[in-house]
């Protein structure tokens, strides 16, 4: 029971961190270790047949040196707790949390039908890149590439949010919108956003929302930095797995 009220007292950042610490555990550097299945699935999916499979070996081999292997789960666990901090601004971030929600359903359907083969995202972008689909439609692909930005969003609005006292909320949110969210996103987005922006709480009240009962403003700064300094790596990980697979420049219609 005391385990359970010391876990129900847990923060969102506080429990961002754990999940983090975990993934970054378990995320590993595929460099060298080219599984002959996938080769060959590839191989027959695009036609190239036995001659082309040294040559598409060598390009997967050059792939894997920019893509790691990020367990699903846990990046999903992690995806689910931004929905906590971004419920914290309120009604502004509605949007976002269902377009997040949506997205972590999408990948946890796949993920449901073969939790083994899809235990990590560059098996789900792999699938998806073999079908050719990974750009058409609702697709898993599109789902880690919105994911991600949510991500991005999220690491630029805390760490202004420590780093630029003087801005008030609109400031700090519509800064964040701006350079991580806004160039992916078509016109009617954009208005929406600038709408819901009149809707933050002022910055302390968030600051209050995010604390610990009792905690300082300085032990919550260096936890924020914290996470920061854990999302910023995965991130680039996530961003150099994504342009490896042509996904970078999506953009919303």
């Amino acid at each position: 029971m005391k385990r359970k009220r010391e876990m129900e007292r847990k923060t969102e950042i506080k429990s961002a961190i754990e999940e983090l610490s975990l993934l970054i555990k378990l995320t590993t550097r595929n460099k060298n270790n080219i599984n002959s299945n996938t080769i060959a699935t590839t191989a027959a999916a695009t036609g190239v047949g036995a001659a082309g499979a040294d040559h598409l070996k060598q390009q997967q081999i050059q792939q894997e040196l920019v893509v790691s292997n990020i367990p699903t789960r846990p990046f999903l666990s992690i995806c689910s707790l931004i929905i906590q901090v971004l419920d914290k601004i309120g009604p502004t971030m509605a949007v976002m949390r269902q377009d997040i929600d949506k997205n972590i359903q999408r990948v946890e359907m796949l993920c449901d039908t073969d939790p083994t083969t899809y235990s990590n995202l560059v098996e789900i972008l792999n699938k998806e890149a073999v079908e050719r689909c990974a750009k058409k439609g609702d697709t898993c692909s599109k789902a880690l590439v919105w994911l991600t930005r949510s991500l991005d969003f999220t690491a630029a609005l805390l760490e202004k949010l420590i780093g630029e006292p003087r801005e008030n909320m609109e400031q700090i949110v519509g800064k964040s919108y701006e350079t991580t969210l806004k160039p992916w996103h078509g016109w009617i987005s954009s208005a929406a956003y600038k709408v819901a922006l009149k809707l933050v709480p002022d910055t302390d009240t968030f600051i209050s929302l995010l604390m610990d009962k009792g905690q300082n403003i300085d032990t919550f700064k260096d936890e924020i930095q914290a996470f920061i300094s854990l999302l910023v790596p995965l991130l680039e990980d996530l961003h150099s797995t994504l342009s490896s697979y042509g996904l970078e420049k999506l953009k919303s219609t």
